[in-house]
């Protein structure tokens, strides 16, 4: 959704040869974002967050199963489940319209086709909101990832209990647990390097005063590739001959 929505502004930018502000309404200075910028700022900081905390319920959701089965199967509903999305949504198209009540300020990057909040080169009412993303992107992406290592755990000691040898029914558990317990790894690494570097340039415009647009362009061109890169990690591996080559190095190692 996030691309269907964002790539059409980009591509009428290049079409077009305007920035973002020349092409919608409200840009009347040079600095001064239009209203399509700061829609389109606004969609950025969204789409950078709401999957984020999606994938925080989706890995507290695979470490209740794992770890508290029990508890998982008491107070985990379909119910529950399907509320999550929009609740999610919901609380971060709240957050992230901050900038277009004041607390905060969109800002157009070079070269004027794309937007996002500004990260450096304001006063403390600016710079409070990119700074307050950035804290909350880290404490999701720490949860994630302590989540998931967790996750990975209880799936490496359900591996070491499976029966090493024996007819094929008896080993195809221990195999199928270090298929999850693999992809759940690379998509864990994946992620952690992915949100980074936009956390670090957050807090480096802010206390360092550190104003690159190379580098913050940088930054979020690394948070996309995330919501690019791992839908295919996870077709890529769940095709037979990339899990029986993972099977080989597993049983190698």
């Amino acid at each position: 959704l996030g691309k269907c929505l964002l790539s059409p502004i980009v591509l009428a930018a290049y079409a077009y040869n305007r920035s973002l502000s020349e092409l919608g309404p409200g840009g009347r200075g040079e600095g001064e974002p239009g209203v399509l910028c700061q829609l389109f700022a606004f969609l950025m900081a969204f789409f950078g967050l709401a999957p984020t905390l999606l994938l925080l319920a989706m890995a507290l959701e695979c470490w209740l199963s794992l770890g508290h089965p029990y508890f998982y199967r008491r107070h985990l509903t379909r119910r529950l489940g399907a509320a999550l999305g929009p609740a999610a949504a919901g609380l971060c198209a709240l957050f992230c319209a901050l900038p277009l009540l004041g607390f905060g300020a969109p800002m157009q990057y070079c070269p004027g086709t794309w937007c996002f909040i500004r990260m450096a080169g304001g006063g403390p009412r600016q710079l409070g909101f990119p700074v307050l993303y950035a804290s909350l992107m880290g404490l999701l992406v720490l949860a994630i990832v302590a989540c998931n290592v967790s996750s990975m755990r209880h799936l490496y000691g359900m591996a070491r209990r499976q029966p090493r040898r024996g007819p094929a029914p008896a080993a195809a558990p221990r195999m199928e647990e270090l298929d999850h317990l693999v992809l759940l790894a690379l998509m864990t690494v994946l992620f952690t390097v992915c949100s980074l570097p936009l956390i670090i340039r957050a807090y480096l415009g802010a206390f360092a005063a550190d104003f690159n647009e190379n580098a913050d362009l940088s930054a979020l061109r690394f948070l996309s590739v995330n919501s690019i890169v791992d839908p295919w990690v996870f077709i890529i591996f769940r095709t037979s001959v990339f899990r029986s080559f993972v099977r080989r190095v597993c049983r190698r190692l």
